[in-house]
């Protein structure tokens, strides 16, 4: 924060004078290097959050591979096949990309694509790297408007695979799928808005119970079928490919399946960090996913018949119901995390301007990343009904799952390249390899799932579609409108000079001016004198400014400028994971004095009518589409924190 002036005298105004404010990384959100009792706290957190996604996927990625539609017999060398290509899934893509590499690109201690993205574009401000930039930022909203569809797909796919286990204890329980699938969804989105503070302690227990009885489940087989344990040999999984050709590549559609989730390993490291996420990998979640896996196939080679849907199967008939409710409650989970991460993104695009405002409710006093967001719950929840209506069973939503898992780790790729390149210092031939050997992997998953895109993989690519879209024209739309409100602007000094030389009326109280533009007087301000012919006696002028890292520390918030004529400007910097509270910031300028008195502060806000008549850049439905999104945004008042009885909104005729 820029240090207030200590040899003012009062009633004095000193020469304008504005510090410069260097962005220092702010406090971690865990500890950097946990250990004992506080790393065994967050791995189990981790366990619950973190891993729900992943640790549902034997619920049906095993079985997809042995689909009818495949014709993929279940003889001992298939399973061995699919076996191994899970196995190695695994261990490239989430213990060697995401473990090893990719968790190494933290945006001071945050992770996700936009984090990442974040982080791109720190080093991308030279001319020459326009081109470059641009190129980067499509890379990433691609790869976030491809976590929404995965963010409607998730819920359906994980709750719908565990409710399905009742036609496997009786088909003639089969109609209560759909409504019981529904109706649980139901229930997980209308909760939202209570948050998950309370509920979310028992994440990580009933996630670790699932992943003891999924391990027992799988150990059981295994221990019958001891030989199935060859498949580690990654052999089989080459043979596999050298027997079924471009069967084998069709089959990658299904493999994909066992690694979805692995995306969360990085979207979640900011709440946990590094260690806990490893250490709950390596010590629980790997190993308990093999160990099923391995039992599927155990007991898919000892009853060929059990392909169909090996999972459930693999309980004692006594066992059955009590393993569905195990998995109703670990798909919960999953559920629960895939919509905390979308609330999540949510803001972030906010925050680095691709996403108009929204309401964002707080739902807990301790953890500032517990957010509610109804406009995005309501969607996701409409998203999910309809997926789950739409397909009807598991297998058929498979389909559209894959390709939005597929493209969001192609992206990943792509921007880890440029950071490789821009943060790390790589040589173009050791960027290059590291690229090379894992989007190999991922086009091939890719791939693989373009093929379904008329069985269902087009429905994430038109979610993503229409979301980039509305991202990029939102982006495209704020910067024209900047444009044309920085033109609108006048020099602040010759204001100030006529407020002075007319001896402007002013009343006491302070008036806050929320602008955009950090230089020159905005236009609210002008309208305001022209219309009301007075001022306060105090008047702020308060930019929000966010920036490309998750948090900014609080000494290097504030930039406080004191004016002549009572006049101030402050600049106060968030960065993209935190909401801007107005009212705190006013708070904070007493030292400066300002004399901030709830009942004698009013802010005044610009609205601009815009129309679609200009000549600007956008293309007519473009400024129609930026034009609807900003007219059903809400107020800049709400959005901030400001009291809805303080908030003066002045509008102006804009044409776009």
């Amino acid at each position: 924060m820029t240090e207030p002036p200590q040899d003012q005298a009062p009633g004095e105004n000193p020469p304008a004078k504005e510090s410069a404010t260097k962005l220092e990384s702010p406090p971690a959100h865990v500890e950097a290097h946990p250990t004992g009792k506080r790393l065994a706290a967050l791995t189990l957190l981790a366990i619950g959050v973190v891993y729900g996604d992943i640790g549902t996927s034997p619920l049906y990625a095993f079985r997809e591979a042995f689909k009818p539609e495949y014709g993929l017999a279940p003889t001992q060398m298939n399973v061995y096949g699919v076996l191994s290509l899970i196995l190695w899934s695994l261990i490239l893509v989430v213990s060697i990309k995401y473990i090893v590499f990719v968790m190494r690109a933290d945006n001071r201690g945050e992770g996700g694509i936009l984090s990442l993205l974040a982080l791109v574009l720190q080093r991308k401000h030279r001319e020459s790297e326009r081109r470059q930039r641009m190129v980067v930022i499509v890379v990433g909203l691609i790869g976030a408007a491809l976590l929404y569809g995965d963010g409607m797909i998730t819920p359906a796919m994980s709750v719908l695979s565990a409710v399905e286990g009742l036609e496997v204890v009786s088909p003639a329980l089969r109609y209560l799928v759909l409504p019981l699938t529904l109706g649980i969804l139901i229930v997980l989105f209308l909760a939202q808005k209570r948050g998950t503070a309370s509920v979310g302690k028992i994440f990580g227990p009933v996630t670790l119970v699932w992943f003891i009885v999924i391990a027992g489940l799988g150990a059981k087989e295994i221990i019958g079928e001891p030989h199935t344990l060859l498949a580690l040999n990654p052999w089989y999984a080459v043979r596999f490919f050298l027997d079924h050709g471009t069967g084998a590549f069709i089959i990658l559609g299904a493999v994909v399946l066992a690694v979805t989730g692995a995306e969360a390993l990085y979207a979640d490291m900011g709440h946990f960090g590094k260690r806990p996420i490893r250490t709950a990998w390596f010590a629980v979640v790997a190993p308990a996913l093999l160990l099923n896996y391995f039992g599927q196939g155990a007991l898919v080679l000892r009853d060929p018949s059990a392909a169909e849907n090996p999972f459930f199967l693999l309980a004692p008939d006594v066992f059955q119901y009590p393993l569905i409710a195990i998995a109703a409650a670990a798909a919960i989970v999953a559920s629960q995390a895939m919509i905390s991460g979308a609330f999540s993104i949510t803001r972030q695009c906010v925050q680095l301007g691709y996403c108009p405002r929204v309401t964002i409710v707080h739902t807990s006093k301790s953890q500032a990343g517990q957010i509610y967001i109804p406009e995005v719950n309501r969607l996701l929840m409409v998203g999910c009904i309809l997926v789950v209506l739409g397909f009807r069973h598991s297998s058929a939503i498979g389909a559209a799952y894959g390709i939005a898992v597929t493209g969001t780790f192609t992206m990943t790729s792509l921007l880890m390249y440029v950071l490789a390149r821009s943060w790390w210092g790589w040589s173009r031939l050791r960027a290059g390899l590291f690229l090379a050997a894992f989007l190999t992997i991922d086009l091939a998953f890719l791939g693989a799932n373009v093929l379904k895109i008329a069985h269902g993989g087009w429905v994430p690519l038109v979610i993503a579609a229409g979301l980039f879209l509305m991202m990029t024209t939102w982006f495209r739309g704020k910067a024209i409108v900047a444009d044309m409100m920085n033109r609108a602007t006048l020099p602040i000094d010759l204001l100030i000079q006529d407020v002075a030389k007319r001896k402007t009326p002013r009343v006491s109280g302070v008036a806050v001016f929320m602008t955009p533009v950090s230089q020159g007087a905005p236009v609210v301000l002008l309208h305001h004198l022209k219309h009301n012919k007075m001022l306060h006696e105090q008047v702020v002028l308060l930019s929000i400014m966010s920036t490309e890292v998750p948090e900014v520390a609080d000494d290097t918030r504030l930039t406080v400028e004191v004016l002549p004529e009572g006049f101030f400007r402050a600049i106060s910097r968030y960065g993209y994971m935190e909401t801007p509270d107005v009212k705190k910031v006013i708070e904070k300028l007493g030292p400066w004095g300002v004399h901030n008195r709830p009942g004698e502060t009013s802010y005044f806000l610009g609205r601009e009518r815009l129309l679609p008549t200009g000549t600007g850049a956008l293309a007519k439905w473009r400024k129609n589409l930026y034009i609807f999104m900003s007219r059903n945004t809400p107020s800049a008042a709400e959005f901030f924190g400001i009291p809805p009885n303080r908030a003066v909104e002045l509008g102006a005729q804009m044409e776009l």
